[in-house]
């Protein structure tokens, strides 16, 4: 898995096999495959208009709609709700407008605090480090790449540490140099990630220094402003 698809995701269908699908995603670009049974066809009006709209996000953590014929399906948070009315789905929604809210981007993620890691995911039931500041940047109104070394080419690069701010993201390399970590840092000097867990740590010029393991985990590579 290298990434999921949340309620209410429009994609391009690319290639076309008896089971499984193709798909470049219109939020990120993302290409995967996905099974064939898993999706719903709209028109091509209708998927430029939400490919469009501003974003309109789920803010809870679990919440439920009901089709026409009131079964009910469970939404997670980050979910996109703008299709609902096309997919004949309704429910009561706490969401963000779309506007760019730069001050709740912490307040976003700490609701993801403690989620399990999990490769490829976007959910509070099991997140990767950059699936994580997609989604509390796209709750808040900001589009992001989906992986951390495409993250890292977004924004504006900041000289030190002491420039950044709540909300702002700091990249994290290897020994050769390639962006394999991303968080975002909170007041005080420390940062929120996914590593294990969605986890808080201390940040410094040389990196994430783990309270666990009394190490640093990561090493700081650079820092970035999304506006």
């Amino acid at each position: 898995m290298v990434t999921q698809l949340l309620f209410g995701d429009i994609f391009e269908i690319l290639e076309k096999e008896p089971k499984w699908i193709k798909i470049k995603i219109a939020f990120d670009q993302y290409e995967g495959w996905i099974d064939s049974k898993q999706f719903i066809y709209i028109t091509g009006e209708q998927y430029y208009n939400l490919k469009q709209k501003e974003l309109f996000c789920l803010t809870d953590l679990v919440e439920y709609v009901q089709d026409k014929t009131e079964h009910l399906t469970t939404v997670l948070m980050g979910s996109s709700v703008e299709a609902t009315s096309i997919l004949g789905y309704t429910f009561v929604i706490n969401s963000s407008n779309g506007d760019k809210e730069r001050e709740n981007i912490v307040r976003y993620a700490l609701l993801y605090l403690n989620a399990p890691y999990l490769w490829g995911g976007k959910t509070p039931f099991g997140i990767d480090c950059s699936g994580f500041t997609q989604m509390v940047y796209k709750t808040c109104g900001f589009k992001l790449y989906r992986d951390a070394y495409q993250q890292a080419e977004q924004g504006i690069t900041l000289s030190f540490i002491e420039e950044a701010k709540p909300g702002d993201l700091a990249f994290f390399d290897d020994e050769d140099g390639r962006i394999i970590h991303v968080g975002i840092i909170m007041e005080n000097n420390y940062i929120i990630h996914a590593h294990g867990k969605v986890r808080i740590d201390r940040l410094d010029h040389s990196g994430i220094f783990n309270s666990d393991i009394r190490d640093y985990s990561h090493k700081l590579r650079l820092i970035k402003h999304i506006s």
